[in-house]
């Protein structure tokens, strides 16, 4: 399959998504030589679940087919340009190549704007709009201690 096939593969499952009422309009693929090994659609809304975009809904799904968590020597193609959420996980996960169709202001005209994610992430966490607080009681580090220590732990 050609690059323009598996985009369009991606967006076919944006509107399947949208056609059968699951969630928002974003679908995603992860290709590895030549096969699609993941797909994933936006399921916030039908699983209850913030985290359960297209992006990461196929990032998963392809590390359980390939039993990794890494996606070395893959591709995602997605509809829509990556929220921030999911440009972290792409992030961790490693493929070698993003593809996106729609842009993020695209789908801020049709009200999905995480424009506000990103001018939080530029303020000094006192100034966010969502509190975060260290709290750090004693032996908080404990277990980076231990992981520094360990003879089992698998890096990432």
């Amino acid at each position: 399959m050609s690059t323009e096939k598996f985009m369009k593969e991606a967006i076919e499952e944006a509107l399947t998504n949208v056609m059968t009422s699951h969630g928002g309009p974003f679908g995603a693929i992860v290709v590895k030589n030549g096969q699609i090994i993941g797909r994933g659609r936006n399921e916030v809304t039908a699983s209850n679940d913030p985290t359960a975009h297209a992006e990461v809904q196929a990032i998963r799904e392809a590390c359980q087919t390939l039993k990794s968590f890494q996606l070395e020597d893959c591709d995602i193609y997605t509809s829509c340009e990556p929220c921030p959420m999911c440009i972290g996980a792409i992030y961790w996960a490693r493929p070698k190549a993003v593809y996106y169709a729609c842009t993020k202001k695209d789908a801020a005209k049709i009200g999905f704007d995480d424009q506000f994610i990103y001018d939080q992430l530029e303020l000094p966490m006192e100034y966010r709009k969502i509190p975060m607080k260290q709290i750090f009681p004693e032996h908080a580090d404990l277990p980076f201690r231990t992981w520094e220590k360990s003879n089992n732990k698998v890096e990432y």
